[in-house]
This record gives structure tokens, C-alpha cells and sequence, in this order.
């Protein structure tokens, strides 16, 4: 059975930083795009970043790009974003995801085929 654990979440101060983690179990995710959304509340769940199943591709969304950086470790089938300058617009419950059609990364939700529970980020102005 397929899972993806999150971590990381918490409360932060604007400008501060947090490092998220995602654990996936249940079978191989190496060749396997991986991805992060966020949900705010009464918003839609939004890109957030991805990167290439060998790690060599990232992407990310406009508002996130040069703060955030994500990585992967498949020996450890996990997968990791930092999160620096936090800002209050960042306040949103993160969702770490797996892709298992394998080509190119995908920034739409639905290309993505599990889902973990989400992990709360809040950024205090």
C-alpha cells in the first residue's frame, strides 16, 4: 500500500524558515516524479514545486522560486523542501505527491496519483 508521510510543519515567524519532509513507503519512487502543493484555506490546492525522478529537474511556482528549494534522496524514498523567507501568504497545509506516470514533471493536480495527509504551515506577520 502506497504512503506518503509529511513532516516538518509548524509555526514560524515572517523570514523564517522550515524544512518539510516527505517519507514514501509501499513500493519504489525513484523513477517517479515527485511533487509539493499547498492549500490555503478557502483557496485551491496549488503547485508548489517537483523535481525529476533522478533529482537533476526542478521545478517551481512563480511565488516560491529562489526561496524554496526541494531535493530527493531515492535510497531513502524521501523527499525534501526548504523553505527560507518564509512570508504570511506562505500559511497553507503542504502536501507532498508522486506522479507515477513516468516522463516530465506535471504541475497540474490531477497528473498526480497519491496524495499524503498534508502537513500545516503557518507564517506569522
Amino acid at each position: 500500500q502506497v504512503q506518503l508521510v509529511e513532516s516538518g510543519g509548524g509555526l514560524v515567524q515572517a523570514g523564517g524558515s522550515l524544512r518539510l519532509s516527505c517519507a514514501a513507503s509501499g513500493r519504489t519512487f525513484s523513477r517517479n516524479v515527485m511533487g509539493w502543493f499547498r492549500q490555503a484555506p478557502g483557496k485551491e490546492r496549488e503547485f508548489v514545486s517537483a523535481i525529476s525522478w533522478r533529482g537533476g529537474t526542478t521545478y517551481y511556482a512563480d511565488a516560491v522560486k529562489v526561496r524554496f528549494t526541494m531535493s530527493r534522496d531515492n535510497a531513502k524514498n524521501t523527499v525534501t523542501l526548504q523553505m527560507n523567507s518564509l512570508q504570511p501568504e506562505d500559511t497553507a497545509v503542504y502536501y507532498c505527491a508522486v506522479d507515477f506516470t513516468f516522463g516530465s514533471i506535471r504541475t497540474n493536480t490531477d497528473a498526480y496519483d497519491y496524495w499524503g495527509q498534508g502537513t500545516q504551515v503557518t507564517v506569522s506577520s
